[in-house]
Parts: structure tokens; C-alpha cells; sequence
């Protein structure tokens, strides 16, 4: 459909010579986010169009981005009202805390965190770069993914 000639005179002979290009093939060939991310783009990219890769994305975000509103909604009101209850209960006298016992395990629980960080520090960068890898492959779901999220999370 859409083929453009190029001409290109030839230094030997008087005679202009043109080159046709395909634009058609040539888009077929070349997508554009093999030119924006490298010629590794994905086993996703490569089976299905950009539109259903967005919808695909977009889909599963929304569908994460409300059940973690939700999920969300059900825990803050479960930790809140947990400590509502020990506040009252403290107060009213049935519960009595002992608030050095408290400060030594939250001490000690903070060196505990601070050894299993250093030693999980290798896997995490790990993940973080397979995440990114992954998330470079298939930049059209990943991004569908993010909006659904965010509208997810807005519904």
C-alpha cells in the first residue's frame, strides 16, 4: 500500500536508478518498541497486538488496584480497631502494659530485622532486576497494568 521510491543517481551512467521501500513490510519488520526497547522485547509482544496487550494489562490492574483498595480498607479497619479496643480496654483497667518489656522486644526485634536485611540484600537486588527486565519486555502490558491499577485503587 504505501511504497515511496528513492532515487539515487548513479556517478557512473547519466541515468537515475530508484530503490523502492515497502513502508508496509518495513513497519512489519521493525516495530517501535523494538527501536524504543532493543530487539529482546518479549514473548509477549511478539503474540499479541498492542491493543489487547493495554485491555490485558489494564484489566488486571483495575482488577489488583480494587482489591487492594479493598483488602486495604479491611485491614486498616481491623489494625484501628484493634487498637482502639487495647486503649480502652488499658484504660478501664482490664489490660495492664508493660511498656520496658515492650521497648526491649521491639529492640530486639529491630536487630533481628537488621541482620535478615543485610543477608536478603542479594536476592533483592536479584528480583529487582529480573522486575525490571520483565517490566522492559513488555512495557504495553506493564504499562496498562499501572493505569488499571491506579484506577483500581480510584474506584
Amino acid at each position: 500500500l504505501f511504497k515511496i521510491a528513492f532515487s539515487f543517481p548513479d556517478r557512473d551512467s547519466d541515468d537515475d536508478s530508484y530503490e523502492v521501500l515497502d513502508l508496509t513490510e518495513y513497519a512489519r519488520r521493525h516495530h517501535w518498541w523494538n527501536r524504543l526497547f532493543g530487539r529482546n522485547s518479549g514473548p509477549i509482544v511478539e503474540k499479541y497486538s498492542v491493543a489487547t496487550q493495554i485491555v490485558m494489562g489494564g484489566l488486571t490492574g483495575w482488577c489488583a488496584g480494587f482489591l487492594f483498595q479493598k483488602v486495604g480498607k479491611l485491614a486498616a479497619t481491623a489494625v484501628g480497631g484493634g487498637f482502639l479496643l487495647l486503649q480502652i480496654a488499658s484504660h478501664s483497667g482490664y489490660v495492664q502494659v508493660d511498656w520496658k518489656r515492650v521497648e526491649k522486644d521491639v529492640n530486639k526485634a529491630k536487630k533481628q530485622l537488621k541482620k535478615r536485611a543485610n543477608k536478603a540484600a542479594p536476592e533483592i537486588n536479584t528480583l529487582i532486576e529480573e522486575s525490571t527486565e520483565f517490566i522492559k519486555q513488555n512495557i504495553v502490558v506493564s504499562s496498562g497494568f499501572v493505569g488499571g491499577f491506579l484506577l483500581g485503587l480510584a474506584s
